[in-house]
């Protein structure tokens, strides 16, 4: 009787058998054809999925767009301005090429980098395992990428984390295989750490892990030592001299997060950390396959711990830095678990699949298929039952159709003759509509006001002030000035007495103060 260990045997991409007929032919074919078949349909899916779902970027990537069009123009990056996003050089050198492009196409060119690096993040994922684990397991963890929605969703909508987490595992991925290591490696890590400073925890280990083999001889190898120290110390480096050119402060980032945590109520005490990391742990992967991956864990540590040092270190360098963040008080937000979270994925990916590096004579194998089938089963079902596309599919239409909207009002004559009436300056509730607004009018810092930041909420400001209009609105995820946890006083949204209404469209209001 043929069972499923036999059809796993049968089936495996690197070792095809003699034989005649179509599957003979089928297994015959090598598995870079397959890899490159798959990357490609891949890629084909992503930009069906970007032409049907157009939106816009976030926050800081918008943010990175404004800041990248002012140096262009010569002007320095306004990164102090009120509630700003925490600047990341690599970011404002891309906005700064994309908005050569221009207004309305420089936004879809951002979302088009961020879909191209979630395929390049799948496929470095599938990369990672099969250099780790084989091509099943590398196989099953770019699917189960794939399957968590987080990480397509934050590519739709232009986070930088996704090149971010790119970056990560083809460089995780290149050093697990042993394959163009070293150089490489350094590049794609520096490149990361100008994205991400997370990154700055890997190249300092990363930095021990080459020179722990050279610990004996050290003076011997003094120069590679300090060579490979230079590379590590690359990225921040640039980021300190970016923050230094733009604001005169060397430390300019680290400060402007720390106050900006501090305002918008993104800390967590150093005690919350374990359980919050869990929770965030557990929305991103979901329950069944977090269990997986712990299982995966402690497979791996095992049966292929040197297979996994890499995919070990990846993991612990995500929670040890989240945990770093959390007691120097900056700010505490689910995302920075991405790397971590990755590196659990292949490692759920190892407990499905990762029998395949058992001898089929194994006393383990048997029963390892038929848990492996259970947790597959089991997590498919999970997900096909709690699996909700409208909810992604709602609110990409809706960040698409709210910027569409906002564009048309302030953009419309009754707008700029309102500024051209009562004063240039626009007020709007808070910091959530700054950048989207400078951008579409190629707006400077101190045109557009948050009343927020005003000591009597903008009631005698003079000048256009742009409300959100409607309930709903209220606690919007783009616009909404009163999403969950904000504590921005309600007069915020409080047109006073002496605003008149000069446009109004279904989610937005404009008054004039003259």
């Amino acid at each position: 009787m043929l069972t499923l260990d036999d059809c796993m045997e049968s089936a495996t991409l690197t070792s095809p058998r003699p034989g005649h007929g179509f599957f003979a032919r089928l297994k015959a074919v090598p598995e870079r054809v397959w890899a490159r078949a798959g990357f490609a349909l891949l890629c084909f899916g992503a930009l069906i999925a970007y032409v049907v779902y157009p939106t816009y970027p976030n926050y800081d990537s918008a943010y990175a767009l404004v800041w990248g069009r002012e140096v262009v123009h010569g002007i320095a990056p306004s990164f102090d301005a009120y509630r700003a996003p925490t600047q990341h050089p690599l970011a404002v050198a891309a906005g700064a090429l994309l908005s050569l492009l221009g207004g309305s196409v420089a936004p879809h060119a951002w979302l088009l980098l961020t879909v191209g690096a979630f395929c390049l993040l799948i496929a470095g994922v599938y990369r990672l395992g099969r250099a780790a684990f084989g091509p099943w397991v590398g196989l099953v963890a770019a699917l189960l990428v794939m399957s968590r929605l987080d990480y397509a969703f934050l590519a739709a909508r232009g986070y930088i984390d996704v090149p971010y987490l790119a970056l990560i595992a083809w460089a995780a991925a290149l050093e697990t295989a042993k394959w163009r290591r070293g150089g490489v490696v350094w590049v794609l890590l520096a490149v990361a750490g100008l994205l991400r400073p997370e990154a700055w925890l890997l190249l300092a280990a990363y930095w021990l892990w080459c020179g722990w083999p050279l610990r004996r001889a050290w003076r011997a190898n003094l120069g590679t030592l300090a060579r490979t120290a230079a590379y590590a110390a690359i990225a921040p480096v640039l980021w300190v001299a970016v923050d230094w050119i733009a604001t005169g402060h060397p430390l300019f980032s680290l400060q402007h997060t720390s106050s900006l945590a501090n305002d918008l109520q993104r800390t967590k005490p150093a005690s919350q950390a374990p359980s919050f990391a869990l929770h965030s742990l557990d929305g991103t992967l979901k329950w069944p396959v977090l269990l997986g991956a712990i299982a995966g864990v402690v497979l791996a540590w095992v049966y292929a711990r040197r297979r996994a040092a890499i995919l070990f270190a990846l993991a612990a360098s995500g929670l040890i830095t989240f945990f770093a963040i959390a007691v120097a008080g900056l700010s505490v937000i689910d995302r920075y678990l991405a790397a971590s979270a990755l590196a659990l994925l292949v490692f759920a990916g190892f407990a499905i699949a990762g029998f395949t590096i058992l001898d089929r004579a194994h006393p383990l194998r048997r029963a390892w298929i038929g848990a492996a089938c259970v947790v597959a089963l089991g997590g498919a079902a999970f997900t096909a039952t709690h699996l909700h596309p409208g909810y992604i599919n709602r609110e990409l239409k809706t960040r698409r159709e709210l910027r569409q909207e906002l564009a048309r009002d302030v953009s419309s004559p009754a707008f700029a003759a309102a500024r051209a009436r009562c004063g240039s300056t626009i007020y709007v509730p808070n910091h959530k509509l700054i950048p989207d607004v400078r951008w579409i009018l190629h707006a400077d810092q101190d045109a557009v006001v948050a009343r927020s930041s005003l000591r009597d909420f903008g009631a005698t400001a003079r000048g256009v002030h742009v409300f959100v209009d409607g309930a709903s609105m209220l606690t919007n995820s783009t616009y909404g000035p009163f999403v969950p946890g904000s504590r921005d006083d309600a007069r915020i949204q409080d047109p006073g007495p002496d605003l008149r209404v000069i446009s109004r469209s279904p989610h937005f209001v404009t008054y004039a103060s003259c």
